[in-house]
């Protein structure tokens, strides 16, 4: 690996500087990009869902738990992902090790909940090994088809108003969910980024395949 140039405190000061200008305007778009989602025409949800929960049945307004917007991550941690019954889906795993203390998206009337097909059983006793604590429920209808997760991997936002009407508001699935992971967040902060192979990297510069690298934490193996 040829590393790249070596410059004194201040040269790499002014260099810093250059980058912060195109830094806010990364920044600057992605705040208008929040913008135009807040302006998205929303869609009812008239069908109505159930899901199996730590007390029983449950439909989608419940899953609010009272609040006034609810967030719900379809993730496949279930039979036939994975290396199952160890662990489900490796992308997944990386992502529910992620999530944040929900108190501070309650203080902002959201509720954050995960969706799988695993029975209850199975959904606590991954919890359990995994330590992940957030809300999880069991899908029992199309809910992942209807709502286009039933194949892949996406994060659905709902509204609901005053009179119990629920409203889809938008969702995000594939590299979206990126944003999400504060694990590639930070790596694309280092110099040698994510060192996979599809990142414009100097020539000799660490990489492998992206997937390959992602870890079962409790493990530290992954899949492919």
């Amino acid at each position: 690996m040829k590393a790249p140039p070596i410059v004194s405190a201040q040269e790499w000061e002014h260099a810093v500087e250059e980058m912060l200008v195109e830094e806010k305007k990364v920044q600057r778009a992605r705040d208008a990009l929040a913008a135009q989602r807040r302006r998205m025409p929303w869609t009812p949800v008239d069908k109505e869902y159930t899901f199996d929960g730590p007390d029983g049945k449950v439909s989608l307004l419940d899953l609010f738990g009272g609040r006034r917007q609810l967030i719900v991550y379809r993730a496949f941690i279930e039979p036939g992902t994975g290396d199952w019954p160890e662990h489900g889906c490796v992308g997944c795993s990386l992502m529910a090790d992620h999530v944040p203390n929900l108190a501070h998206l309650n203080a902002r009337d959201t509720s954050f909940v995960y969706v799988s097909r695993a029975s209850q059983a199975d959904l606590e006793r991954m919890k359990s090994k995994m330590g992940w604590r957030h809300p999880w429920f069991t899908i029992t209808d199309d809910f992942d088809k209807d709502f286009g997760c039933d194949e892949y991997h996406a994060t659905n936002a709902f509204i609901r108003d005053d009179d119990g009407r629920v409203f889809r508001t938008y969702r995000i699935d594939g590299r979206g969910d990126e944003v999400f992971v504060n694990t590639w967040n930070l790596l694309d902060m280092t110099a040698l980024g994510r060192q996979e192979t599809w990142e414009d990297s100097p020539e000799g510069y660490p990489q492998s395949p992206p997937y390959e690298w992602w870890i079962w934490h409790d493990t530290g193996t992954g899949e492919s």
